[in-house]
This record gives structure tokens, C-alpha cells and sequence, in this order.
């Protein structure tokens, strides 16, 4: 086969373009967050059997969990709580005893479902600290009031989930068992010092404390649509930016991988001998610059920290591969920050709460090592929209300095950074036709997650790396902290005089 090069010329030039890839973990304390988890809450009924009768109880349970998963991804539920409010005449028993505190150990049966696929998890172990019980009168005394009670509020880590396929993923509180251990007001148990009480829904309706979109592992996690919304299926979820381009297909994300897959094993019935068609760089590549501006989560700093703008050089097109076999055309470019005359972005100056109580202001620089950030662009050609998946894969360090903490400066002297670089990726999706969404020459968002190292380095005449370490870094070796960048349209070098140029500064989107 050989390449038709009037047929190219009409074919669009898919230019790949690396967003920032950035994340922050010095923040202001009252920074609004991005969007990446869900604080979930829901109430459910139960009936318990308690000695003095059966009670039906409202129980409250939260987490934090994330609005979306890839399949077979690790989902630990954070911040998980179980309260349980126990009516006065619940509580007779204890009084009794002349128990003067009540505390408890809850167990929480949480079924998750995902397609036709059901598991039941026990949330075990979770405490409730002692409380108070409230006195009782003498005109009180058998008459099972059913004021002034207490709430026993159980928390806890709980075990992990994930689920295996694509679709809408529910979890919802089912069976409950209560431990109440009673004591007296010198502390001492009460004989006998423990009731279980076994609860269960008081009716038949599930209750789901949380929807999560599960995405194929191969795609990108997105943000679940409102099962409330008229008209769309929870099963489908709408692509991730906060303001949907006009005429983005809404299923381009998961598209890109089906439409490829469904091409490639249609290749049985044709002859796939002259495909892929590599086009050599010089005849393509070229230069071009741009600014992006955004926004990062750090996880345990609880906000969300104003990142840019970054200027950006370009070099589009190192690598261009038209496999029309496959339909699909798979780009390489590159990209390098640029302050100053130094690879890297702007000195952000912060400020944040250092164990959530401290002051701390300092400068962060987010410094770029290693080879140029490789930035790589697959798109589908047999459909009319051409979908458009972009992946940009960087090396970062981070480095701190001009720290101060309640307003004293801190020295933490020169070379006060991560341990090692860290790698952070951002994708971005979109169309061609109609242009919608994320597309390397005309910009848009960028989300992505990235592990942040511990630090050395930090203080002169003390070590300080400990510091920084516990109030910045991530957990283990998790990926939790969340970024989403706004890349502005490319001022090309072929098109100097475009309407693109010199590059702008975008607007970044929470």
C-alpha cells in the first residue's frame, strides 16, 4: 500500500499536546476541593430486640468514597462512621445496672452489588467511645420514656472492594449486630457487662450508601451521572469535565477502546500485510507553545491548591503511525517546562495547616527531571466523531524553601525536596467532529492522580524531613492525589500569525 498523499492532506493532523503535569500539596486550609470522591450518607431503618422490647432505630452511615473505579481497582471506604441513636426506653436495662456510661462495637453487613454480581462484606470492629446515660427520675423509672436518649457513633477501617465489570456498582447497608458494654460510674463493668443486639432493616428497600461508575481498567474514571437526572442511564456515565463540551459524544471515553477492538478483529476478512503506515518524523514534526493553569488535591491537607500558569514548549509529531488496518492513528510528542530559562514551573507561594492546627507558609517549585514529558494521542478513525484519548506521562520533583511556621522562618536550607522524582499522568478525551472535549490542538481539561515521595533534605542543624514527610506526602505508595489542569489552544510555529498567537493563559476549572 502506499500512502495517498492527497487523502492525508484532507485527513485531520492529530498534534499531541501534554496538559501540566502537576500536582500541589501546599494549600490554603480554606480552599475549596476538587471533585473526586463522595462524602456518601444515607439512613436506614432497623428493628432490634432488646430486652425492655423491639425498638425501630434510624441508622446514619457515611463514607468517603470515590464517584468513580476502574475494574479490579483497590476501593478503600475512608472516614466511615455508624451512628446509632438508642431511645430512652432502649436504655432500661442499663439503668438497672446502675451502669453510668454505654459504649459499643458494631458490625455492619455492606452489600455490594455490581451488574448481576452480589458479595456481602462485614464492616467489623467498628467503636463507639462510651457515653453518658441520662439520669433517671424516680417518676420515671418503668415508664420507658423515649426522650433523652443517647447516640452511639461507631467508627472504624473497614475492608476493601472492588469490582470486576464495567457498570454501575451499589453499596448498601444490610445487617446490623450491636455489642453494648455498660459500666458503672466508678468505671467498673456491670454484671453482666455486655448485650448483643441483632438488628435488622426494618423493610424490604435497599438503601445504597453510595453509586460508583466502574470504567473498564483500560479507561479512564469519570464522574457518575445523577441517576436522578430525566433520561440518562446510570449504567453510561458522562465524561469527566465539569462543564461537558457542546456536542461531545458522551460515550467517547469508552468508545475509543470498543471501536479499536471491534476493528482489529474484523482484520480476519482483509489482508493487514502493508499496515501500520509509519510516517517519518521530519516530515511532520514541528514546534509549538502553550500555557495551562489548574488545580490540585493533596489528600491529607483537605483542599485544593491554584497550580500555574505553566508555559509549555512543544515539539509535536516525534513519532506519527497510521495504521488504517486498524483505523487508528497513534502519535508521540514531547513537551518541557519553562521558567525562567529552568524546567519548571512557577514558584507557587502557600499557605497551610501543618497537622491541621500549625500555620506554615512556604514556596513550592515543581521542577522537571529526566527526559522530555512523553505525551501520547490515540485516535479512531472509522467513525465519523474520530474520538481522541490523550496521555501525557512526566518525571517531577518537588522542592520547598522560604518556609515559615506560626511567622518564624524555618531554615530548612537549599535542597529541601522529594526523596526521588515522581510520575504523574493526566488524560484527556475528546472529538474531532464536531470538535468537543479535550483535543490536543485546542485544549481542555486534564485529570489524573499521582503519588507524592517522602522528603530529605529538609533543615539545617535539625532534620526537618519527618516534618514535611508526615504533612505533605502520600500514604504508602498510593496515587491520591487528584489534579485537574486546563490546557489553552496551541500557537503553532507553522501558523505564527493564528489567532492562537502568541499562547493565551486559560481560565482553570475547579
Amino acid at each position: 500500500m502506499t500512502l495517498d498523499a492527497r487523502a492525508a492532506a484532507r485527513r485531520p493532523l492529530h498534534l499531541a499536546l501534554g496538559g501540566a503535569l502537576v500536582v500541589a500539596t501546599a494549600l490554603i486550609p480554606s480552599a475549596e476541593s476538587v471533585a473526586a470522591d463522595q462524602t456518601s450518607e444515607v439512613t436506614v431503618p432497623y428493628t432490634c430486640p432488646f430486652p425492655s422490647g423491639t425498638e425501630q432505630v434510624d441508622v446514619e452511615v457515611k463514607a468517603v468514597l470515590p464517584v468513580t473505579a476502574r475494574t479490579g481497582e483497590t476501593i478503600r471506604p475512608q472516614d466511615v462512621s455508624v451512628a446509632v441513636p438508642l431511645p430512652r426506653s432502649a436504655l432500661t436495662q442499663f439503668t438497672a445496672l446502675e451502669a453510668a456510661t454505654l459504649s459499643a462495637t458494631a458490625e455492619l453487613t455492606v452489600r455490594n452489588t455490581n451488574g448481576d454480581h452480589t458479595a456481602d462484606a462485614s464492616w467489623q470492629q467498628l467503636e463507639a467511645p462510651e457515653v453518658a446515660l441520662p439520669p433517671q427520675d424516680e417518676d420515671e423509672k418503668g415508664e420507658g420514656k423515649d426522650t433523652d436518649g443517647v447516640v452511639l457513633t461507631a467508627t472504624g477501617e473497614v475492608p476493601t472492594v472492588a469490582f470486576g465489570t464495567p457498570g454501575p456498582a451499589t453499596l448498601a447497608p444490610a445487617g446490623l449486630t450491636l455489642t453494648l458494654s455498660s459500666f458503672t460510674e466508678d468505671g467498673a463493668p456491670t454484671t453482666p457487662p455486655h448485650l448483643t443486639v441483632v438488628c435488622a432493616p426494618a423493610d424490604d428497600e435497599e438503601r445504597p450508601l453510595a453509586r460508583i461508575a466502574v470504567r473498564d481498567g483500560a479507561g479512564p474514571a469519570t464522574p457518575a451521572p445523577d441517576p436522578s437526572t430525566p433520561g440518562e442511564d446510570p449504567a453510561e456515565p458522562t465524561p469527566p469535565p465539569v462543564r461537558p463540551a457542546p456536542g461531545l459524544d458522551p460515550d467517547a471515553h469508552r468508545k475509543i477502546e470498543d471501536l479499536t477492538e471491534a476493528r482489529l478483529e474484523a482484520l480476519d476478512d482483509e489482508n493487514p500485510g502493508s499496515c501500520p503506515i509509519e510516517i517519518p518524523p521530519e516530515w511532520i514534526m514541528t514546534t509549538a507553545e502553550t500555557y495551562a493553569a489548574g488545580y490540585a488535591n493533596a489528600v491529607k491537607l483537605d483542599g485544593a491548591a491554584a497550580l500555574g500558569p505553566a508555559f509549555m514548549k512543544v515539539v509535536l509529531n516525534k513519532r506519527y503511525i497510521n495504521d488504517s488496518c486498524a483505523s487508528t492513528v497513534d502519535v508521540t510528542s514531547e513537551v518541557e517546562f519553562e521558567y525562567e530559562g529552568k524546567r519548571q514551573l512557577p514558584p507557587t507561594k502557600a499557605t497551610f495547616l501543618s497537622y491541621g492546627f500549625m500555620p506554615t507558609t512556604a514556596t513550592m517549585v515543581l521542577e522537571q527531571v529526566g527526559p522530555p514529558a512523553v505525551v501520547q494521542t490515540h485516535t479512531v478513525t472509522n467513525t465519523p466523531t474520530y474520538p481522541e484519548e490523550s496521555t501525557v506521562t512526566a518525571q517531577l520533583s518537588m522542592r520547598l524553601y522560604d518556609v515559615e511556621v506560626n511567622g518564624v522562618p524555618l531554615d530548612v536550607g537549599p535542597n529541601c525536596r522529594t526523596e526521588r522524582p515522581f510520575e504523574q499522568v493526566l488524560r484527556g478525551y475528546g472529538q474531532s467532529y464536531p470538535p468537543a472535549g479535550y483535543l490536543v490542538a485546542t485544549g481542555g481539561n486534564l485529570t489524573g492522580y499521582a503519588h507524592i515521595p517522602p522528603f530529605k533534605g529538609c533543615g539545617v542543624g535539625e532534620n526537618l524531613d519527618p516534618l514535611f514527610t508526615s504533612a505533605i506526602s502520600s500514604v504508602g505508595k498510593k496515587a491520591d492525589n487528584y489534579t485537574k489542569m486546563t490546557q489553552a489552544p496551541l500557537c503553532v510555529a507553522t501558523n505564527p500569525d493564528g489567532p492562537d498567537c502568541p499562547p493565551k493563559v486559560p481560565k482553570p476549572q475547579k
